[in-house]
This record gives C-alpha cells, structure tokens and sequence, in this order.
C-alpha cells in the first residue's frame, strides 16, 4: 500500500447571493490518499471520498461519478444531483409541491476532490431558514423519482431541470424518454 499526501492550497472564494449577501471562503487543508488492492481513500478536513478496487466513485460530500450522460454531480451515496433554470441570482424558485419532488441538497453538504476551477460551492438560505448547498451560484437538488444511484430521471425536465457536468456546466443532453413520457407536464413545479 502507498500513502500519497498532497498539501492543497486552493481557496475558493464563494460569494453567497440574496439580501444577506456575504462571502464564504473555504480552504483545503492537507489531504491523504492511500492506494491498496481494495481501492484508494482520500481524506482530509471536510472531503473524504473513496474509490473502490472497479474504480467506482464512492465518496462522503458531493463528488463525480460515471452516468449515462457522462460524469455528473453526486451525493455521497451516489444519488443524482441536478440545478433548476428557473431559480435566480442565486435564489431557490423550487418551494412547496416543488421543493416535494425536487428536495433541495442541505447546505452542510461537503464537496470532495473536486476541481477548484470548474466547481465554486457555496450556500443560500430558503425561506424555511435553512441553507441549500450551490454550485457556481446555482441552487442543488434531488429527484424525488431517482430511487437509485445513476438514475438521471430528471434530466431535462420540463426544460428546466439538468444534471451538472464534470466541466462544471449545465448538461443539456437528450432527457430520459421514459421521465418525459410517464411524468405530467406539471410535474416539478
């Protein structure tokens, strides 16, 4: 087994949007990854994340894994992670019925081995008084209809709801055939 560590000095300066407006500024600290036959393990203050012996993405905080729109943005257990156009300078626009089907990503979510250039976390508050984790200023949720890791059923939504890329960007691809087809017009918000 070899143990590789890698002193990160990256910081990232987030700027949190709405009347609150502030700044958050977040700093890695030392990070240890530790390569053996079962995997690697990376940790560090704030990201942990693990690859097992297939090469599969597992991972404490937010991270990428393979889809079958390419590399995309998910949770620790692997569950999809998707921005929703409608929401403004940084603002959630998804409450009620919405917030029911797309429940927003906690704010205490962490990021792990991450590309500082392309991924700028941070959060806002939503009316409840909670926070909802952002990236490069837009607002994270979940797909109430994504019952597995890899499941994109929200993808392209109503035009609205996409998977964020390993580029950091929207992806706009082709969205699942059977969600268009078995969810209502509606459905979403």
């Amino acid at each position: 087994m070899r143990r590789l560590t890698t002193l990160v000095a990256v910081t990232v300066l987030v700027a949190a949007c709405g009347d609150g407006g502030g700044a958050t500024t977040t700093t890695a600290a030392a990070v240890t990854t530790t390569a053996g036959p079962a995997g690697t393990t990376t940790t560090g203050p704030g990201a942990t994340s693990s690859t097992g012996a297939g090469g599969e993405e597992m991972g404490e905080g937010v991270h990428l894994a393979d889809s079958s729109l390419g590399q995309i943005l998910v949770d620790a257990e692997g569950m999809t992670l998707y921005v929703f156009t409608v929401d403004n300078g940084g603002e959630s626009q998804c409450y009620d019925s919405c917030a029911q089907n797309w429940p927003a990503v906690p704010g205490d979510t962490t990021a792990a081995g991450l590309d500082a250039s392309a991924f700028e976390f941070g959060t806002t508050e939503r009316t409840d008084g909670t926070t909802q984790l952002t990236v490069n200023g837009q607002p994270l949720y979940y797909f109430a209809r994504d019952s597995a890791p890899g499941d994109v059923n929200g993808q392209g939504l109503n035009d609205v709801w996409y998977v964020v890329g390993a580029d950091g960007e929207m992806v706009t691809g082709e969205p699942q055939a059977e969600s268009q087809s078995t969810l209502p017009d509606d459905y979403g918000y």
